[in-house]
Order: C-alpha cells, then sequence, then structure tokens
C-alpha cells in the first residue's frame, strides 16, 4: 500500500510517476522506495533481456542506474517522462558497462543489440499492462490471472471463486473491456502511408 497525502494506506498503482518524483525531490524516503520498487524489475530486464548482461553485471548495472537518478532527479525536466528518461539511462550505462569489460562484439551479438530496443518495447508495454493491471478490481486482477497466467478453465475459476462457470466468461470479457479502457491511448497507433 502507498499512502495519501492525509498518511493514508492507498493502492501503490494509484500513485503516479510524476507524483513520486515530486516527493523524491521533496526527499520523502517511502517515494524513493515506492519508485525503486515501482522499476527494480524493469531496469534489471533492460540490463539482462536487452543487452544480455550477466547477472554480476546487471546487478551494477541496477545500482549505478537508481544512483545516478537519485543524484540527478533534479535535472528531469518533465516529470511525466520519467520512465522513458529511466530506460534511456539504463541503456547508457548497460552500453558503457560492455566497454569497460573490453568485450568486443561479434556481429551477431552487434546484430542483437540493435534488436534490443525491439526487446525495450516488449518491455515498456509489458510494463504499462502491469500497471493498468494494478489499476484493476481486486476480483478482475484475479480473474485474468487465473484465467490468463495460471491458465485454469471456467470450471476451476468458478470453483475457486464459488461462482458458477457461465458466469466467469462474461466477467472475463468486462474484465478485458476495463483494461483496454486503462490501456487506450497510451501507445500511438502506426498510420499506413
Amino acid at each position: 500500500m502507498a499512502w495519501t497525502d492525509d498518511n493514508e494506506p492507498r493502492p501503490a498503482a494509484e500513485r503516479t510517476d510524476a507524483e513520486l518524483v515530486t516527493r523524491c525531490r521533496g526527499g520523502d524516503e517511502r517515494a524513493w522506495a515506492e519508485l525503486v520498487e515501482r522499476y527494480s524489475r524493469y531496469v534489471y530486464a533492460i540490463s539482462v533481456q536487452g543487452f544480455r548482461l550477466s547477472p554480476h553485471d546487471a546487478e551494477d548495472v541496477f545500482q549505478d542506474t537508481f544512483a545516478r537518478i537519485y543524484d540527478r532527479l533534479d535535472g528531469l525536466r518533465d516529470d511525466e517522462a520519467f520512465r522513458p528518461w529511466l530506460a534511456q539511462l539504463t541503456r547508457r550505462i548497460c552500453l558503457d558497462r560492455i566497454r569497460e569489460n573490453g568485450r568486443t562484439l561479434p556481429f551477431d551479438e552487434v546484430a542483437e543489440l540493435d534488436g534490443a530496443a525491439d526487446a525495450l518495447e516488449r518491455l515498456d508495454e509489458a510494463l504499462s499492462v502491469r500497471d493498468a493491471l494494478g489499476a484493476l478490481s481486486g476480483n478482475c486482477q484475479e480473474i485474468l490471472d487465473r484465467f490468463f497466467a495460471r491458465d485454469e478453465s471456467y470450471r476451476t475459476i468458478g470453483a475457486a471463486l464459488d461462482l458458477p462457470s457461465g458466469t466467469i466468461a462474461s466477467r472475463i470479457s468486462r474484465c478485458l473491456a476495463s483494461l483496454r479502457e486503462r490501456l487506450e491511448g497510451r501507445k500511438p497507433v502506426a498510420v499506413e502511408s
């Protein structure tokens, strides 16, 4: 749980990056902890999946990234652009780590790094979906998790939630519609030329 202005708990998904950044600038340690928690797996995934760094190097990148973010947070011009700023900084530190190690990349690995942009785009998309899922009601989160992540049948979900299995399909449909509404407008639609 996060906190409200009145120090009452509220779901962390309700607090925007911009709110956290503002609170961090004011010295709020809880906001800093929440920001690090929110993006720790993202930074690690960029390092390991995007740049294929070893777990040891990825941990170093993680430490360097958040240390620099902490030192340079006042330099962020648009608080709403925190995630792209974090991703760009992480990519630079990953490339620095590769250079520091004196690692020369064979041609096929260079091509893989060129494909890192695709991997990072998928990570951004996954993070957006995770954020949108976190903003749904607990019932929707549970039903969608059981159906898509755990691959449970309507009957199994219905038994676990004490609902008729026929009701599960309509609930999944409503929850997906709610998720779609939260995700609309987050990603520009490609325009055919």
